[in-house]
């Protein structure tokens, strides 16, 4: 069978494992082949190969639901419910989602692009089953990095003292985005290196199988005994002490160990885990030996060499702004970094390697990330948290209480702010300023380029409150270090003035440039234009506004966040509350969830481009006269 000719995945009950041999290969080969077009997350995808397989052929999707934790590993989910024509489009505009979507698959049930959620879901799921008096199986699908998360910790602690039927498959490769961290990871480690217990309990149940006839007592003492042997020989214990019955560690490339430990949950009546051991990237060299991360998610590359394409030669934002606070921190002993769990894509590799005592790592827990950080603020350190844009919408409380109301000088560097293409909607970096907008000891700046990041970086790791720096995915523009003008909070910078100006384009980061080129093309057509750079999101430069407000001069705010809660309503709301009569209007996103694309063809889909900016000036103008 072509994968291309797979419509669901029921056609797996009549394959034996050596037929299951033969289609894990094909789907290996295909996807290395594939991803190489695209991009993806190739890694996480060539470790499960075999473990989706036994899923699929154990179960009945969709009546029974499987849960893909973050969905990074749900490529081979996809090519088994029909998909495979569609993965020449994988995550690209209008393309293929990169993370199970409920509106491309009725066997998707569960969307996720962040961590630590399946969990929970499962037992909402679980419960509206139980409540229904309905039959299916509910399978979350969880990595032993995600189960470091909080919300997957919190979720366990409810599954153990619910005590509702579902399957937790724990895939245990040893490695989110980076090598995972903590005492969890730990204790996993420990697991795999002790197979007396997984040997003996097999044998234990595979010798009262034999007994034609055991009675209820000597099953009950059997069982004991076994239980009583855990705490003698593993660490499973953890999970059976929360109430949840462990199974494992299992080989997740081996289908005979992967359908015996599926069929001897068929009888418990309850929570039950299968702790899976897989390999990361398994099936292709370049994946399966990598070490930090690089092939967890990338996009096209060299089959061959395992070399990406398209990379630029400049330094990515990300390097740029973690070296520089670096460089501070060699001089500034009280400097020290956090990241939840991403070193490698927020480029701290080098802090973490050569200030290791002050560099920490937490694993996939925002919330303890920044409250953490607070910790370091409140004991007269100077912490400097890299994280997402995206990631620190799960630590939103802890923002606001433990850092803003107290006002302490935490430095968050926000990275992948803005459009990010490929990942989608789950991962575009445009809620941040909306919602840090609103914290009242909050400044939040973004630079031009990466020397007026410079200037904001110092001034961040001299500043006392919490101060966010956003900057975009992707590389700087390898400009040369010149001497400029240092910054001042709450002061914007006219990057091209005009006296006779007809209209005022404000914007920051990389839309700054968006507005600098429109500038060009209107004055072709006699439109006088002055442009802002409003490096300071918060605080605004009120001074300007007023001088702005007074001359009855139409602004235009052009920005690459979500329009609600953005710079440009909160100038509108300005001018409105100081009686000022301007005509202002902002171009951002609107108030939709962005898919995934190329950020040039989402820029479009939003109206964030020099085409619309030239034609929205020149209306505002003919307006005003």
């Amino acid at each position: 069978m072509r994968l291309e000719e797979i419509e669901n995945p029921s056609f797996l009950k009549e394959k034996n494992d050596d037929e299951l041999e033969e289609l894990a290969q094909k789907i290996r080969e295909f996807l290395i082949e594939s991803c190489a077009e695209t991009g993806g997350h190739i890694g996480a995808n060539l470790g499960v190969v075999e473990l989706t397989l036994a899923l699929h052929r154990f179960y009945n999707s969709p009546e029974d639901k499987f849960l893909f934790d973050v969905g990074h590993q749900a490529y081979i989910h996809k090519i088994l419910t029909g998909r495979t024509k569609d993965f020449k489009t994988l995550r690209q505009y209008k393309g293929l989602s990169g993370f199970p979507k409920m509106s491309e698959s009725e066997h998707d049930v569960w969307e996720a692009g962040h961590s630590s959620t399946s969990l929970s879901a499962a037992l909402g799921m679980a419960k509206a089953r139980d409540i229904r008096n309905e039959d299916y199986n509910i399978v979350p699908i969880i990595g032993d990095g995600a189960l470091t998360g909080g919300m997957a910790l919190e979720a366990l602690n409810h599954i153990g003292s619910e005590k509702s039927k579902m399957t937790i498959i724990l895939n245990d490769n040893e490695m989110s985005i980076a090598p995972n961290v903590g005492a969890m990871h730990n204790m996993f480690g420990r697991i795999r290196t002790n197979s007396s217990y997984n040997k003996f309990k097999y044998d234990a149940e595979e010798l009262l199988e034999r007994i034609p006839s055991v009675g209820p007592s000597l099953r009950d003492l059997a069982d004991k005994v076994k239980d009583s042997l855990k705490y003698l020989v593993v660490d499973g214990v953890f999970f059976e002490e929360l109430g949840i019955k462990y199974i494992g560690p299992v080989d997740g490339h081996n289908f005979k160990e992967l359908q015996k430990a599926l069929e001897s949950t068929n009888n418990y009546d309850g929570p039950v885990i299968i702790h899976v051991i897989t390999k990361k990237g398994k099936g292709y060299y370049h994946a399966e030996t990598d070490a930090i991360g690089k092939w967890h998610g990338l996009g096209p590359y060299k089959i061959e060499t395992g070399e990406t394409l398209g990379s630029s030669g400049t330094e990515s934002w990300s390097e740029y702004v973690s070296n520089e606070v670096f460089e501070h921190a060699l001089k500034d002993k009280k400097i020290v970094a956090l990241t939840p769990a991403m070193p490698v894509g927020s480029k701290l590799t080098k802090f973490q390697n050569e200030l290791p005592e002050r560099f920490f790592d937490v694993g996939i827990a925002e919330q303890h990330a920044v409250t953490m950080s607070a910790g370091l603020a409140a004991a007269g350190m100077k912490p400097y948290l890299a994280i997402y844009s995206t990631f620190l919408q799960r630590g939103y409380d802890q923002v606001l209480h433990d850092v803003d109301r107290p006002n302490l000088n935490v430095f968050f560097g926000i990275d992948r702010s803005g459009l990010v293409g490929a990942d989608g909607e789950t991962h575009h970096g445009i809620f941040d300023v909306s919602f840090l907008m609103p914290l009242p000891n909050m400044t939040i700046m973004m630079p031009r380029d990466e020397i007026e990041a410079k200037l904001m970086i110092n001034f961040a790791l001299d500043y006392d409150g919490p101060i966010a720096l956003r900057y975009p995915r992707g590389n700087v523009k390898g400009l040369q270090i010149t001497e400029r003008q240092p910054i001042v909070k709450g002061k914007w910078e006219i990057v091209d003035a005009s006296k006779e100006k007809d209209a005022v384009i404000i914007s920051y980061g990389p839309t700054l440039d968006v507005a600098l080129e429109a500038k060009e093309i209107l004055n072709k057509f006699g439109i006088e234009l002055e442009v802002v750079n409003a490096r300071f999101i918060k605080p605004v430069d009120a001074d300007l506004l007023k001088e702005y407000g007074q001359s009855k001069t139409p602004l235009l705010i052009v920005e690459e966040v979500i329009e609600t809660g953005g710079l440009g309503q909160y100038v509108q709301s300005y001018m409105l509350e100081n009686n000022f009569l301007n005509s202002v209007k902002t171009i951002a996103i609107p108030d939709v969830y962005i898919e995934q694309g190329s950020v040039d063809k989402l820029l479009i889909e939003a109206g964030i481009t020099v085409e619309n900016v030239v034609k929205v000036v020149q209306n505002m103008v003919e307006n005003n006269d």
